[in-house]
């Protein structure tokens, strides 16, 4: 519902969408990336988190990374330039409305099953 507008723009950042387990030298789950629930991230992998959303809000709409490979090395930080000083949105990576097919597409699970689901899960945990 965004994409007419030339003052404002949501992007996806796909940059944990494919993104695998970061494993240690014994190829054990590392988890110097997790906090000690092993669930949410440590400062380490919230620091990774935070180069990868950064690097993909500079790539262009079509180009973006969708995995973090967890190396911990500053190195792999993008910068803007000269010729693009600003965060890629669609009309700024070149696509004007033609390219992308933004029409509005059948959600994948229908609203009603996640309910169901929702429901069963509440109903299973209390037994």
């Amino acid at each position: 519902r965004y994409e007419e507008r030339e003052d404002f723009a949501v992007v996806m950042q796909p940059f944990f969408r494919n993104t695998l387990l970061p494993l240690d030298s014994n190829d054990k789950p590392d988890l110097s990336f997790f906090a000690a629930d092993c669930f949410h991230f440590s400062v380490r992998g919230y620091a990774e988190m935070a180069m990868a959303l950064w690097n993909n809000m500079l790539e262009p709409v079509g180009e973006k990374q969708t995995y973090n490979s967890f190396t911990h090395d500053t190195s792999k930080l993008k910068c803007p330039n000269p010729e693009k000083p600003f965060f890629s949105t669609l009309r700024n990576s070149g696509f004007r409305n033609s390219d992308l097919n933004l029409e509005k597409t059948e959600p994948s699970v229908p609203y009603w099953a996640v309910i169901v689901a929702a429901v069963a899960g509440v109903l299973a945990g209390s037994l």
